[in-house]
């Protein structure tokens, strides 16, 4: 057992300087693209820059672009998985709340360089463009998960595994019915609104609180918010949620 408990926490600490690491590639890349612009900024200048070797680059990253538009590339798994894992009594678009929800976290604490990194998109449209198609192929992923777990009756369930090749075949694109793309699509514009709602305001919120408050709207069928009175939030919350 001891054996075992030391392997496992080898593995952990491993797994959080590999995660270190590439948060430190990113970073730098980020910081240095917004000062310089991403196309004047090499391999060797970020690495130099995040403490590694250009050969420690290419460990994590396979190009010079990636570097920007694959800042946490298992963020999309994390989320599909917990949404996998998540209690069968909740409907989707809870699950899909909550398992998004965990991870927008570390967006409020990397709020600087992901605010950078927005900047550096607005100037280079080959790496706003790349980024987008990135947002659209985990947007299907995302959609093929939450159709598995409604499973092919309709109704909230687990609906077996939605990895490609696995159990039960592919889910192609043309499988997955509109509620599921639909919900992943929705999801992906309420993290944006929550985002941007954050930043533009500096509400007394974390971000998290305010991404839940926009599904609580969603929830709610989206209908008009009562007019504020003196003893509701500033930030357009009701004070039911």
């Amino acid at each position: 057992m001891q054996c075992v408990t030391n392997k496992g926490a080898g593995a952990g600490l491993r797994e959080r300087k590999k995660q270190a690491t590439r948060a430190a590639l990113s970073e730098a890349a980020v910081r240095l693209a917004a000062e310089h612009g991403a196309e004047n900024v090499t391999v060797e200048a970020i690495s130099n820059a995040a403490g590694v070797s250009p050969r420690t680059f290419f460990n994590y990253f396979d190009s010079h672009d990636d570097v920007f538009v694959m800042m946490d590339p298992d963020v999309g798994e994390r989320v599909r998985r917990a949404i996998r894992d998540a209690p069968a009594e909740l409907s989707p678009l809870d699950a899909v709340r909550e398992a998004m929800a965990a991870e927008l976290a570390e967006v409020e604490r990397r709020h600087e360089v992901w605010s950078l990194r927005a900047k550096v998109f607005q100037k280079s449209p080959h790496l706003l463009a790349r980024g987008l198609g990135l947002h659209m192929a985990e947007e299907r992923d995302l959609a093929r998960t939450i159709a598995r777990r409604i499973g092919p009756d309709g109704h909230s369930g687990q609906g077996g595994p939605d990895v490609h090749g696995g159990p039960g075949g592919p889910c192609e694109d043309a499988d997955i019915e509109l509620y599921p793309r639909l919900l992943a699509a929705v999801a992906g514009t309420a993290a944006r609104v929550a985002i941007e709602h954050w930043y533009a305001h500096s509400p007394p919120l974390t971000f998290p609180e305010i991404f839940r408050d926009v599904f609580t709207h969603l929830s709610a069928g989206l209908p008009q918010p009562p007019a504020q009175t003196d003893d509701r939030p500033s930030d357009g919350r009701t004070t039911e949620s």
